[in-house]
C-alpha cells in the first residue's frame, strides 16, 4: 500500500535534457519568426511553472491498486495557511501506511495523499513522465496516483518543496496566464488571510486544444516559503493517455483544501533548508517590455485604438488594436545581439543602411479558425533584430475577427525598421 519512490537517474537526465531544451529554443528563435517567439517564451514561463509542480514520484512494485480510502476518517482543522476542514470541504484524513523503516519524505507524501483523497480506488501510475529521484539531499519531495471513484481515471500528483522566506518566485508562477496569450478555462490568484498566495487553475494539457486533456491546478506559497502543488488531470496520465472523463475529479475548493492540508506541514517543515538567494541579479538583457510597449504604442496610425496590451520583463509586448472593423493582435520582439543567418530569403532585400528585411503573409501558427498573418522580420548590421506582425484576430488562439490584419505589410515594415529601437 506504499507508493515507493525510483532512485535511478531519470529525473535528473530529464532536467538536464529540459534545461538544455530551454536554452536550445532560446537560441533558435533567433532563426525563425517572431510568431514562433511568444510561443516560445510562453513556453518557457509554462515550463518553469510546471516544474514546480510535477514534483511526483513513480510508484514501484507490482501494486495493482492501493486501498480504498474511506470518508469516515477524522476532520482536523488548521493546516498550512491556517485551513480549516469539515465535512463541505470533501478531504477526508485516513489512516496512513505503516511501513518496516523510516519513511522517505517522498513516501511520506504518498501516505498522506492516500489519506487526504476522497473515497476512490488508488493505482500506480502507468507512465514513466512522473517519476523523479529520491535520496539524500533532496530539496523538494512528492508523490502521484492514479485516482479512480468510478467516473474515469484521473492522474493527481502532489509537490512540496522550500525557498526563503520572502523570495518572489520565478517570473509567471503564482499568477494567471494572459488569456490573450494563453488558453484557459479559469484562474484565480489570491492573497489569503494569513499572507500566503494561491493560484487556481483550469486549463489544457495542450494549449492548441489538439487533445482535451485538462489540466487542473492549485498552488501554494506560505510566508515561510513553503510551496504545496496539487495538480490533476481528467486522464491517467498528462500526456500520451486517451481521456477518461470530462474533468478532473477534484474541483477548485477541493484542491485549495488539499494544498492547505495540515498533513504537509511537518513534511516540508522536514525538508532541507533552502539556500540564500544570490545578492547579485544578473541585469536584464534586452530592452524592457514596457519600453518597447510605449514605443510600439507611439507609432500606431491614428486610425486605431488600443483595446489591450501585455508583455515580457524584456524583448517582448503585444497589442490588441482595433480600427472599428474588428480587434487585431500585433506582437513584437526586439532581440539585440541576433544572428542573421537564413532571415533573408526570397522576396527578402537590405536597404542602404544595412538592414536586412523579410516578410511573410499567409495563416497563423496557432491553428485560429481563419487566422491570416502578416508579419516583417528586420536585423541590422549591429545585430538588433526586430520582428513584428499583425493578426486579423484578437487572439491568435481564437478564430478571426477581421478579414485582414490591421496594420499593412508597408506599415509594419515602417514600424520595425524605425529608428526608436536603437535607442
Amino acid at each position: 500500500m506504499v507508493v515507493g519512490m525510483s532512485e535511478n537517474r531519470a529525473q535528473e537526465d530529464r532536467d538536464a535534457f529540459e534545461d538544455g531544451l530551454v536554452e536550445a529554443l532560446r537560441q533558435a528563435g533567433q532563426e525563425f519568426s517572431v510568431a514562433g517567439r511568444p510561443l516560445v517564451d510562453g513556453g518557457v514561463a509554462r515550463g518553469r511553472r510546471r516544474k514546480v509542480l510535477r514534483r511526483s514520484a513513480v510508484v514501484s512494485g507490482s501494486v495493482a491498486a492501493l486501498a480504498v480510502i474511506g470518508l469516515g476518517g477524522s476532520y482536523v482543522t488548521g493546516g498550512i495557511g491556517n485551513a480549516s476542514r469539515d465535512e463541505g470541504s470533501g478531504v477526508a484524513v485516513g489512516a496512513s501506511a505503516k511501513s518496516s523503516g523510516p519513511a522517505s519524505p517522498d513516501e511520506q507524501v504518498a501516505r498522506a495523499l492516500e489519506g487526504l483523497l476522497p473515497e476512490a480506488e488508488l493505482s500506480a501510475p502507468e507512465d514513466g513522465r512522473t517519476e523523479r529521484p529520491g535520496g539524500q539531499g533532496q530539496r523538494d519531495a512528492g508523490a502521484s496516483v492514479v485516482y479512480d471513484d468510478g467516473h474515469g481515471k484521473a492522474a493527481v500528483s502532489v509537490s512540496l518543496s522550500r525557498q526563503s522566506p520572502g523570495q518572489e518566485p520565478a517570473d509567471g508562477e503564482l499568477s494567471c496566464p494572459d488569456k490573450n496569450l494563453t488558453v484557459f478555462e479559469d484562474c484565480s490568484a489570491t492573497a489569503l488571510e494569513d499572507g500566503s498566495r494561491l493560484v487556481l487553475f483550469k486549463g489544457w494539457e495542450y494549449p492548441d486544444r489538439r487533445e482535451e486533456t485538462k489540466w487542473w491546478y492549485a498552488d501554494l506559497l506560505t510566508p515561510e516559503g513553503y510551496r504545496v502543488s496539487v495538480t490533476e488531470w481528467n486522464a491517467p496520465a498528462e500526456k500520451g493517455a486517451p481521456v477518461s472523463r470530462s474533468t478532473p475529479p477534484l474541483a477548485p475548493d477541493r484542491l485549495k483544501a488539499l494544498a492547505r492540508a495540515e498533513e504537509w506541514l511537518p513534511i516540508v517543515q522536514a525538508l532541507p533548508e533552502p539556500e540564500e538567494p544570490s545578492q547579485e541579479q544578473p541585469a536584464p538583457q534586452g530592452m524592457s517590455g514596457d519600453e518597447i510597449l510605449s514605443r510600439l504604442t507611439a507609432q500606431l496610425p491614428e486610425r486605431l485604438s488600443v483595446k489591450a496590451s501585455g508583455k515580457q520583463e524584456t524583448e517582448y509586448a503585444y497589442l490588441v488594436v482595433d480600427d472599428g472593423r474588428g480587434k487585431s493582435f500585433v506582437q513584437i520582439n526586439v532581440q539585440p545581439n541576433a544572428e542573421a543567418s537564413g532571415l533573408i530569403g526570397s522576396g527578402g532585400k537590405v536597404l542602404p543602411d544595412g538592414t536586412k528585411v523579410s516578410t511573410r503573409q499567409g495563416p497563423g501558427e496557432k491553428g485560429g479558425a481563419g487566422v491570416k498573418m502578416t508579419e516583417v522580420d528586420t536585423i541590422r548590421p549591429d545585430g538588433l533584430r526586430v520582428v513584428i506582425s499583425a493578426f486579423n484576430s484578437g487572439n491568435q488562439n481564437e478564430a478571426a475577427t477581421r478579414e485582414a490584419p490591421a496594420l499593412t505589410l508597408a506599415e509594419l515594415e515602417k514600424i520595425a525598421t524605425s529608428e526608436v529601437w536603437l535607442g
